[in-house]
């Protein structure tokens, strides 16, 4: 069974790599194909029809997911629906975020999907006078839509897998047409409505007691598994110290729980024997009736939770254990694993995209292949500390090479950290902001906030560790051939005991550990132009150093392009430094990532055309102003600064696109043209007095290709091979 299960989940990760789905009658003659292997009964005939049939799972779920669409030609127009508020709304300045079952769409001829995310900017109007959007509400909107779109980057977060796996097909906003977004029903009976209320309730409730607290957002998540109310700068401190996998509702968590409920069921049910007539046990044995109660309270939590992927592992081992005590069954836990994991991969098999299904399965696989072969004696607390410093030894080598793959950075200060954050979260945080969110006040207010003082004390020292530069390790991704010797290696080190040289595998770390980001050759040059919508950045790289130029746009307040994509990316590469950074102008699409990028990279000069006071400015190590003229050599690669000029600096009147820096960069008759949002009178300029240095291969179309740039005269002194516009999604 163990390796059918992992042959399926090898048909649905590789079905996953497909950049186009197989045609219906392809899959149909596949699982013909499957049966036919099947029938066989043999171990090898077996493996390549559970390959193939997983294949077609994923792919029948794709098919069916993707005819569920927006059309594009209602891309951006106004429609009306009735609909239920599906999720947990997510409330931010200015307005709420939420999903939409939509039930009727009012408009003629328009055809809207079945679930769709909306935005809504403003109060929204009620009739009972509350401004709040409740899940299980039924309103009637009007929404102007888009189709699913996210930014194509490597090493960054991949939005679109994520709606497709939410079911999510359209994107977009509530109109302000006042009174025809009405709520139509206070709520409307279902059970994932009913789910999702009580989690909203849960929330409003543990936010008033801890109103104005820094970890309110921690206590939030770790009661009902919603992060959003997390800062990013607390993330950084979580992901630096590796413990960022305790600010959710974790497997530890959910087991615990359940784990307590078990505990007091049994010790109940078998003394019932003091109630008169009861004898419980003598009914149904103490154990069977502490397994239900268990596997009911982990589900329980688990939809709290969202239902999320480290959840679902948990709650389905849970119920698999709880079935074979029930059965009066015995079976491994390894059998245990791979029957959670074939459930997850069925119901959802877009999970396998995520970083966290690799990282809660490859967690208890790492602890299960750590443990055989030992006699487990835990009568003692010394045992029983010992076990708990085995196995967090275990997972912290185990997923080295996981989180290298999947994060490109390693967390040095995660043992120290996880060796009090573990028990202070899980037995004394956890069961406190548990507690507090069911008491009513004032006595919620007084445990929450013993839970809040908890995870202050706590972050204070997390904040420490930190702060050193030794509490990370950087590395480029590892190639699949590294990732395969380091996970080799790892499985050597935790062998059993008796097992030869088991130091010896961290041997096979060196590969992974000591990688040098890829650099192009000496006298030679690459661009890198950076999907960041509507904004610029591209990344100018030569044998030895790097240029950033421009840094994006900022998408949101603590949410900008360098967050999502600029800093993932160098992390990606391996790229801990940049030689410099151009910032052209102040514009916030171009200027909108600088002081994220600052903070999270070393940068030894920043050229722009910004202000001494300029935020950014006085942010930078080093900061000169951008002016025609300036020149330097990198490695044989030639930059000059073709604009502004020193006296634009002079004149106030000026906007900030005609102070754009222009930057050519060339080497070996090749050369590209950087102009940033000059316009028709910086064009003229140029022409006038470098025009004779203008020509280049490669152009950033100026101003992103707005009609007040990119005269006939200017390209016609350029002589572009290719033109790179970095817009907006359906940006006109």
């Amino acid at each position: 069974m163990r390796c059918a299960i992992l042959a399926f989940l090898t048909g649905v990760c590789w079905l996953q790599t497909r950049a186009e789905l197989p045609e219906p009658e392809v899959l149909t003659g596949a699982v013909g194909v499957a049966l036919i292997l099947c029938a066989l009964r043999r171990q090898p005939a077996i493996l390549l029809a559970a390959t193939a049939l997983g294949v077609s799972w994923a792919a029948l779920f794709a098919h069916l997911a993707l005819a569920d669409g927006l059309p594009r030609e209602q891309e951006g127009k106004d429609v009306a629906i009735v609909g239920t508020v599906d999720s947990l709304p997510h409330e931010f300045d200015g307005g709420a975020r939420f999903n939409v079952r939509v039930e009727r769409v009012l408009t003629p001829g328009a055809t809207v999907p079945r679930k769709i995310a909306v935005s809504w900017y403003g109060p929204a109007p009620a009739k009972d006078g509350s401004d709040a959007v409740r899940p299980g509400e039924r309103w009637q909107l009007v929404v102007r839509l888009q189709r699913p779109h996210g930014n194509a980057n490597p090493y960054g977060f991949d939005y679109e897998a994520w709606l497709l796996e939410q079911g999510v097909r359209a994107t977009g906003y509530v109109r302000p047409a006042g009174a025809r977004n009405i709520r139509l029903d206070a709520f409307v009976p279902r059970l994932g409505h009913a789910v999702e209320r009580a989690r909203a309730g849960l929330r409003r409730h543990i936010l008033r007691q801890l109103e104005g607290k820094r970890y309110a957002g921690v206590v939030v998540a770790l009661v009902i598994g919603d992060q959003r109310g997390i800062p990013q700068s607390d993330w950084d401190i979580f992901n630096r110290t590796g413990i960022s996998h305790l600010v959710s509702i974790s497997g530890l968590h959910i087991t615990m729980v359940a784990g307590l409920a078990a505990w007091a069921m049994s010790a109940l049910w078998r003394r019932s024997f003091f109630i008169a007539g009861a004898a419980l046990p003598l009914r149904l044995p103490a154990q069977k009736a502490a397994a239900l109660l268990g596997a009911l309270v982990a589900l329980l939590y688990v939809l709290l939770a969202g239902f999320g992927v480290p959840a679902q592992r948990t709650f389905y081992m849970l119920a698999a254990v709880a079935a074979a005590l029930w059965l009066g069954r015995s079976v491994a836990l390894s059998h245990v694993l791979c029957l959670a994991l074939a459930v997850v991969v069925l119901i959802d098999p877009w999970a396998v995209l995520g970083a966290g299904f690799w990282l809660s399965f490859g967690a208890v696989a790492i602890i299960l292949y750590a443990g055989l072969g030992r006699v487990r004696d835990e009568r003692g607390w010394r045992q029983t500390l010992g076990t708990a410093a085995r196995t967090q030894y275990a997972v912290t080598i185990g997923l080295v090479p996981l989180t290298m793959l999947l994060f490109s950075q390693v967390s040095l200060a995660s043992p120290f950290a996880n060796a009090v954050a573990i028990p202070v979260i899980s037995l004394l945080v956890t069961p406190l902001a548990l507690f507090g969110a069911l008491l009513p006040a004032p006595l919620a207010g007084w445990v929450l906030g013993l839970a809040h003082l908890a995870i202050e004390l706590l972050a204070e020292g997390l904040g420490l560790l930190a702060a050193s530069p030794l509490a990370i390790l950087n590395a480029p991704a590892p190639q699949p051939w590294v990732f395969a010797l380091a996970l080799a290696g790892t499985l050597w080190m935790l062998a059993p005991r008796g097992w030869p040289q088991r130091w010896a595998g961290l041997a096979a770390w060196a590969p992974m550990l000591t990688q040098l980001p890829t650099a192009p050759a000496a006298g030679s040059f690459t661009v890198t132009a950076f999907d960041v919508g509507q904004g610029m950045a591209l990344l100018v790289e030569t044998e030895r150093h790097r240029l950033l130029y421009d840094s994006g746009p900022q998408y949101a307040p603590g949410a900008d392009a360098a967050g999502r994509i600029l800093l993932p990316y160098l992390r990606g590469r391996g790229i801990g430094a940049l030689d410099a950074l151009v910032v052209s102008h102040s514009d916030v699409d171009h200027a909108g990532g600088a002081r994220t990028l600052l903070e999270g990279v070393k940068v030894a000069q920043l050229h722009s055309s910004l202000g001494s006071g300029h935020p950014v400015a006085r942010a930078a190590a080093r900061h000169s102003r951008c002016s025609a003229g300036q020149a330097w050599a990198w490695d044989g690669v030639h930059f000059e600064m073709l604009g502004p000029t020193l006296q634009s600096y002079d004149n106030a009147g000026l906007k900030a696109n005609a102070r754009s820096c222009v930057l050519r960069v060339a080497s070996q008759g090749r050369a590209m043209l950087l102009a940033a949002d000059i316009e028709a009178a910086q064009e003229a300029q140029l022409l006038e007095g470098a025009a004779g240095r203008l020509r280049a291969d490669v152009l950033l179309a100026p101003h992103h290709g707005s009609g007040t740039s990119s005269t006939a005269a200017f390209l016609a002194a350029v002589e572009p091979k290719l033109g790179i516009f970095q817009v907006g999604y359906r940006n006109r």
